[in-house]
């Protein structure tokens, strides 16, 4: 039943892109892009969650003969249930989550990154290790979901995870300050550190900074930028990078290789609201695709960060990935080009996640403020529909 007390939908519309604007979101958008966005299916999102979502929650890899999931792949689905303004399914993920991969006590354990068949048939944790990516989403997921959905069950949820990880995973880099490993185990030998650059969204961790202003968060958003300049010497992001007390080196196991991992580093400085000030600093760190778009036809599956020189067709995820990378640059032709990459049909887990990320921004079906807050089409002008 419709509250007759809610203004008229262009003026909802309109105040809701006031309220961004003063959140310093990118709020000069078209009334009528917003009113799309809250106003059609999401259809992108629903083929993933038919192809991918088990009806108890569980988010499937069905590319891997394991048909695992991870804790990545979970919190993929909690964020997009959170935009697509699904709280039903939301609690089905999360309570999937917290049964199989934190062992059932989520405000104990992180979750375990790998689930799956095992050799014996049986579906079990077959990695207990954690992975700080799909943490890091867990918590941002539940901040905002509590925040949005007035649930602070949630929000305290979220937080435990904070508290988690910053016992676990936040360390001290000598001569560098703080950083988030990749896990919990294995990233720390001896006298060097292996990181992942793409495991760090800037606004993200503006959001944490917010919520838990005693902890690392401010201070590793700033890290983090400095981490992302440093590795990427000629424009291109890593997979992984090591630090070696002195500077940053190629991890000596996987080499000076961009590719399926570093491809996340795009999207998300590309996402990142312009009133953030360390947004600049990140898009000019990461000059490299622009630069290889606009001197060749197209982007690389797989980069030597060092030489600048790409080798292989990406995969149609990457052109999604792109998309908000390209428009932050001012860049509409490209970002075309870009978006014709993308098709229509069968594609795997991690290239629909990546064009739920990609594509759902640039169809403005979300934004993030610059301190961190999701803001999703429904918050507002979709409340105002009859």
């Amino acid at each position: 039943m419709r509250d007759t007390s809610v203004p008229a939908p262009a003026l909802a519309r309109r105040r809701f892109l006031q309220a961004l604007a003063a959140a310093g979101a990118a709020a000069a958008l078209p009334l009528d892009a917003w009113a799309q966005a809250c106003g059609t299916p999401w259809r992108e999102w629903r083929t993933f969650v038919d192809r991918h979502i088990e009806p108890d929650g569980r988010v499937v890899d069905h590319l891997n003969t394991d048909l695992r999931s991870t804790s990545e792949s979970q919190s993929y689905g909690l964020f997009f249930a959170l935009v697509d303004n699904d709280p039903v399914l939301f609690d089905r993920i999360l309570a999937w989550t917290r049964r199989h991969l934190c062992r059932g006590r989520a405000d104990l354990n992180l979750p375990a990154w790998l689930w799956g068949r095992a050799a014996d048939g049986q579906f079990r944790v077959l990695d207990p290790n954690t992975a700080s990516d799909g943490e890091l989403w867990i918590a941002y997921a539940l901040l905002e979901a509590g925040r949005l959905w007035k649930r602070p069950g949630l929000v305290e949820a979220g937080r435990q995870t904070l508290a988690l990880m910053r016992t676990a995973e936040i360390v001290e880099l000598p001569g560098f300050g703080p950083m988030l490993l990749p896990g919990n185990r294995g990233f720390v030998q001896a006298d060097r550190w292996t990181l992942n650059p793409s495991y760090l969204p800037l606004f993200v961790l503006r959001r944490f900074a917010a919520v838990d202003a005693r902890g690392p968060w401010a201070r590793l958003a700033e890290r983090s930028v400095a981490m992302t300049r440093a590795s990427a010497p000629v424009g291109f992001a890593p997979d992984w990078i090591a630090w070696n007390g002195k500077a940053f080196v190629v991890d000596a196991g996987k080499g000076a290789l961009g590719s399926y991992d570093a491809i996340r580093c795009y999207l998300w400085a590309g996402m990142t609201d312009p009133a953030d000030p360390l947004r600049r600093s990140l898009l000019d760190g990461l000059s490299g695709p622009l630069s290889m778009l606009r001197a060749q036809t197209g982007f690389a599956e797989k980069i030597d960060t060092r030489l600048g020189v790409g080798t292989g067709a990406p995969s149609p995820g990457f052109a999604a990935a792109l998309l908000p990378y390209l428009s932050a640059l001012g860049q509409p032709a490209l970002a075309k080009a870009q978006l014709a990459r993308i098709p229509t049909g069968t594609l795997n887990y991690y290239d629909r996640a990546l064009v739920l990320f990609g594509k759902g921004w640039m169809d403005r079906r979300y934004r993030f403020s610059a301190d961190g807050r999701l803001l999703p089409a429904w918050s507002s002008p979709c409340s105002a529909r009859p």
